[in-house]
């Protein structure tokens, strides 16, 4: 099978799983006990204030209609409008979206950049000093709660050293201009060095906060891949032809061992995403994180439904495009 056909293959495979998520983000509403109209007013919602939300949401009509409204709505982009503010959900959504990406991808960037290499050391010094070093620090990085690292980095970077801000995207008052809505870009576009700077630093502590839990999964993955790797005949035929250590590591263990890591790389996407609430609300980043939250405090659900939905969405794309990099890592893999 080619890979085109392999690919059509699996945007099908997408469409189930499209209805699937549809169906859940449509009934968290519908899993609210008693009336969520009266729920979303609490407490000083009054009996006519009630009826006009329930008509507002369309919850007077029958549940299967109520679906395929809010299905056909979905695919165009109109998640309904906020219970609160009366804006958009997919505005608000996309308003607040690049702050969101701009953290998750640094602190992906963080764990690639630094888990592969602590993972292929901890694989060529297995059973040293290193190795049990990097061990260590993957445990670590698991075990310790993301919002309580946060604040001790802020304590101590940002209070006590004061080397880096404490909070917020970049500091008030700095002259930027909005063209995506990724200010690191922005700033690269507009040749703002000075906002780029500051906006840098402000990405520094959230980021690495962030870049924790998958870090130290990715240390651990590559450690195990590259050491069942090292126990393959075409490893031991590439030692005894001479060839230099490091192309050996890097050329023929690293590049074989790497489908377990991307695999890991890729839901790894989802839950820096998912994570981003609570590093967001530390350190008051304007995401869809702090979005979630105020959403949540307000029981505005529709925008809740529409983060969820969008979140869940994007997993299936990430999911979509790893399984195609498959293809292009190890081409063992047959269609």
């Amino acid at each position: 099978m080619s890979i085109w056909k392999y690919i059509f293959k699996r945007l099908l495979m997408v469409i189930p799983t499209l209805v699937g998520v549809s169906l859940l983000v449509f009934f968290i509403i519908h899993l609210i006990p008693g009336d969520p109209a009266q729920v979303m007013l609490y407490p000083k919602g009054t009996p006519e204030e009630i009826e006009a939300l329930r008509h507002k949401l369309g919850l007077n009509k029958p549940l299967a209609v109520q679906y395929m409204d809010w299905v056909i709505n979905a695919v165009h982009l109109d998640l309904g409008n906020s219970v609160f503010s009366g804006e958009k959900v997919v505005s608000e959504i996309f308003n607040r979206f690049p702050a969101t990406i701009e953290l998750t991808l640094g602190a992906l960037l963080i764990a690639v950049l630094v888990g592969i290499p602590l993972g292929v050391i901890a694989a060529r010094k297995k059973n040293t000093f290193l190795d049990y070093s990097c061990i260590t620090f993957s445990l670590l990085g698991v075990s310790i709660p993301v919002f309580w690292l946060g604040l001790m980095l802020i304590f101590i970077f940002s209070a006590s050293l004061g080397l880096l801000p404490v909070s917020g995207r970049m500091a008030m008052g700095m002259p930027i201009q909005d063209i995506t809505g990724f200010y690191l870009l922005d700033a690269i576009l507009t040749g703002n060095k000075a906002a780029f700077g500051d906006i840098f630093k402000h990405l520094i502590l959230p980021s690495v906060a962030l870049a924790t839990v998958p870090l130290a999964l990715i240390v651990r993955i590559t450690r195990s891949s590259m050491l069942d790797v090292f126990t393959q005949d075409y490893m031991r035929t590439a030692k005894a032809k001479g060839l230099p250590v490091r192309r050996v590591i890097y050329k023929h263990a690293l590049k074989n061992s790497l489908i377990p890591v991307i695999t890991v790389i890729g839901i790894q996407v989802g839950s820096l995403l998912g994570g981003a609430i609570l590093t967001e609300t530390v350190f008051s980043w304007p995401g869809i994180g702090s979005l979630v939250i105020d959403a949540i405090y307000s029981r505005d659900y529709p925008v809740i439904q529409g983060v969820v939905f969008i979140i869940a969405l994007i997993m299936i794309i990430v999911n979509l495009i790893v399984d195609i990099i498959y293809a292009y890592v190890d081409p063992r893999i047959r269609y």
